[in-house]
C-alpha cells in the first residue's frame, strides 16, 4: 500500500483512507480469528497500544516540528515492538506487516502525517469489524 500518488504535489492516494484502510481493517480482523471465529490475535486493546504510540508521536511533533529527526528512531522502534507482540501471539503477521510496510515509507514529517491519518482511518474501520473485545462480526 503506497501512501502517495504524487509526493511532490502532496497528492495522497485517493482511496488510502477509505477503501484501502477498510480492506486492511477487514483483513487484519479476519486474520485475528481462529477457525471457530473466536478472537485469537489482534484484540482491540493490543492494536490500540500501537495506535496510542503513534498519537503520542504526533502530539510531540505538533508541539515541535523540528523534533522529527530525533523522534524517527523511536517511531521505527514500533517494528521491534510489533515483532515482540507477534512472537507472543498478541498480533497477527498481517498487522505487523501493515506497521512495517507503513513505517518503511516514513521519511519525513509529511509521510508521518499520512501514516498517522491512515492508522486513524484503519482504527475506525477496525472498530466496525471488531466492535468489542469479546465480539466479532
Amino acid at each position: 500500500m503506497q501512501f502517495w500518488q504524487n509526493k511532490q504535489k502532496k497528492a495522497i492516494q485517493a482511496d488510502l483512507f477509505s477503501e484501502q484502510a477498510d480492506g486492511l481493517a477487514k483483513k487484519i480482523h479476519e486474520d485475528g480469528l481462529d477457525e471457530r471465529g473466536k478472537i485469537k490475535h489482534n484484540k482491540p486493546s493490543q492494536i490500540r497500544k500501537f495506535y496510542d504510540e503513534v498519537v503520542r508521536f504526533d502530539s510531540r511533533l505538533k508541539e515541535n516540528q523540528d523534533e522529527f529527526s530525533v523522534l524517527l528512531p523511536y517511531l521505527m522502534m514500533l517494528n521491534a515492538k510489533a515483532a515482540y507482540a507477534e512472537g507472543r501471539g498478541l498480533i497477527s503477521k498481517s498487522f505487523k506487516t501493515f506497521l512495517s510496510e507503513s513505517l518503511k515509507q516514513v521519511k519525513d514529517r509529511d509521510d508521518f502525517e499520512v501514516f498517522a491519518n491512515l492508522f486513524e482511518a484503519f482504527m475506525g474501520f477496525y472498530k466496525f469489524y471488531r466492535p468489542s473485545e469479546g465480539g466479532s462480526k
